[in-house]
């Protein structure tokens, strides 16, 4: 894929859009890895529990000591991001939090950062495992 920007020139949203396809995938590869044998449904239902804005807001506030200052700067445009819609489903501040950790994972995407980007989806997914396992 040949990039004309540089990860800095995108918006908050596209970077979050693309976030959310690359930790959507992240998190699909890890559930059939765990539950190889595991129906499609079953599949797509357990893993809208990983993606979902209440579970990307809990992970995020989890890592945010963990970012650094570029990192956390990526975050909070995503954050304060004026999102024309919000899910009928999600909390708004919720919603926002989970539009920054979005537009972290999209910005490391784009910058080519994987090992980065790996480490705080792997991350952000252990923690909402971990709040998975409270209910």
């Amino acid at each position: 894929m040949t990039q004309t920007k540089s990860p800095n020139q995108y918006g908050p949203l596209p970077l979050a859009y693309v976030g959310d396809a690359v930790y959507e995938v992240y998190v699909r590869t890890r559930i059939i890895a765990e539950h190889p044998d595991m129906p499609a449904h079953k599949l797509h239902i357990q893993s809208i529990k990983y993606v979902k804005a209440h579970a990307q807001s809990n992970s995020i506030h989890a890592m945010l000591g963990y970012l650094t200052d570029d990192e956390t700067a990526v975050y909070k445009r995503g954050r304060n991001a004026k999102s024309p819609t919000v899910p009928k489903h999600a909390d708004l501040t919720d919603y926002r939090h989970a539009t920054g950790l979005e537009a972290l994972f999209g910005f490391l995407h784009l910058a080519g950062e994987t090992d980065r980007l790996n480490e705080l989806m792997a991350f952000a997914y252990e923690h909402a495992s971990d709040e998975l396992d409270k209910q």
